[in-house]
């Protein structure tokens, strides 16, 4: 099953503009767009916060059925239809004027990630199976790429055009969109499946139904679902606000914009390394120091919220996050089968939704009861601290037993 060198090179670049555009452009730069847009548009905290929380409700309310519908009928359909999603919300964002307006098209946003970003993880993760956190660490590089060139074009926009730079973002966000489009449809494809008898009617649903409870039941998956639904919460509270608490310190925009374009210059250039790393490491160990790392980077603005503080906040998370997202999602699609593979990305991806579901909101009534981001972004550290505890959980649970029927095993 393997790919000709030059498709696999075309496959991974695909993939990785793919997660440029519904990760990074349609999840992780609203946090960099919100303070232009939140000043032209007169939205509270509150408000903001509720705006992370519909994108992230639209991606937990589909995000399983994106994973039936790759096990279906292949991903590369499924990615096609996120992305057609993403670019209708960034193009209708461009354009809006009212809350409920941005709800709706945060919303698409959330379907759009859900559709496209896991079972581009799976179908990548099938087609080089003794390199799955390499190739999730490259595809993973360009939740860099989209941040770094986010931090620049933000404040350069935003100066340009003045207080409509912000609809000018999502109208570029849109054009990317397309190029992505584009490169989907023309090199990202389907792995072949394994050459099995498919039962049919009632033997078929018990099939599936047998699957799903291999999946959801298995406690290494749960285990990563679990710490994954906390980087989903604590990820997207620092992708929003920790920008907004910045500007609150008094660090000057342009520097402020300056450090979240660093941080995803060094997840760029991390993310095949955190591959690499969760390969060789394990998939536990790697969770674990990424997760520690990732503690240390938010307390410290937190104790010390200065320029310097800040500073070491965006570089430490910048060499972090791509092995938090890389090692979880490797360790997902690890100990099952190839075919369960989908619904193993998608399943720990629900937690992952959820938690950004439940960050964004709190986060922003926090703030705003509390009138300040200290006691946001220090229960945040400590919420990060468990899951680094229960990342090395995972170094002890055992292998499960491979399962026959489909001639694969649990270790692909």
């Amino acid at each position: 099953m393997a790919l000709p060198k030059l498709s696999s090179v075309l496959t991974i670049a695909s993939g990785v503009l793919v997660t440029l555009v519904t990760v990074a452009l349609a999840r992780l730069s609203f946090g960099l767009i919100l303070p232009p847009m939140r000043e032209s548009l007169g939205l509270s905290y509150e408000q903001a916060g509720n705006l992370g929380t519909a994108t992230a409700l639209g991606y937990l309310s589909l995000v399983m059925v994106a994973g039936a519908l790759a096990s279906r009928r292949g991903g590369r359909v499924s990615i096609l239809l996120g992305l057609i999603c993403v670019i209708v919300g960034f193009a209708g964002l461009s354009i809006a004027t009212v809350y409920w307006q941005l709800l709706v098209l945060m919303t698409l946003l959330g379907f759009g990630t859900a559709f496209a970003y896991t079972p581009l993880i799976s179908l990548i993760a099938t087609w080089f199976p003794q390199r799955r956190g390499l190739v999730i660490g490259l595809l993973n590089s360009g939740v860099g790429t989209g941040m770094m060139s986010a931090g620049w074009v933000v404040p350069f926009l935003s100066e340009a055009y003045g207080d409509e730079g912000w609809r000018w973002v999502w109208v570029l966000f849109g054009v990317v969109g397309v190029v992505a489009f584009v490169g989907a449809l023309c090199f990202l494809h389907n792995p072949p499946r394994p050459a099995v008898d498919e039962p049919a009617g009632d033997s078929a649903a018990a099939r599936r139904k047998a699957m799903r409870r291999a999946v959801f039941r298995n406690p290494y998956v749960v285990t990563v679902g679990l710490v994954y639904g906390i980087v989903g919460m604590t990820y997207i509270v620092q992708a929003i606000f920790m920008f907004s608490f910045a500007l609150d310190a008094g660090v000057d925009p342009t520097i402020a914009g300056f450090l979240a374009s660093f941080m995803g210059f060094l997840g760029i250039v991390c993310g095949p390394i955190w591959g690499s790393v969760s390969d060789r490491l394990g998939r536990g160990q790697s969770l674990a120091l990424a997760m520690g790392m990732a503690f240390v980077s938010t307390v410290i603005p937190v104790l010390s919220p200065t320029l310097a503080g800040f500073a070491a906040h965006f570089v430490i998370l910048g060499v972090s996050v791509t092995g938090m997202f890389t090692s979880a999602l490797a360790a997902s699609t690890e100990r099952v089968t190839a075919h369960e593979a989908p619904l193993a990305v998608s399943y720990v991806t629900v937690f992952f939704a959820a938690g950004q579901l439940i960050g964004p909101t709190a986060a922003g009534w926090l703030i705003g009861w509390t009138d300040g981001f200290r006691l946001t972004f220090g229960l945040s550290s400590a919420i990060i601290l468990v899951g680094a505890v229960l990342s090395w959980r995972l170094t002890r649970l055992p292998l499960p037993v491979a399962r026959g029927g489909a001639g694969e095993s649990a270790e692909a």
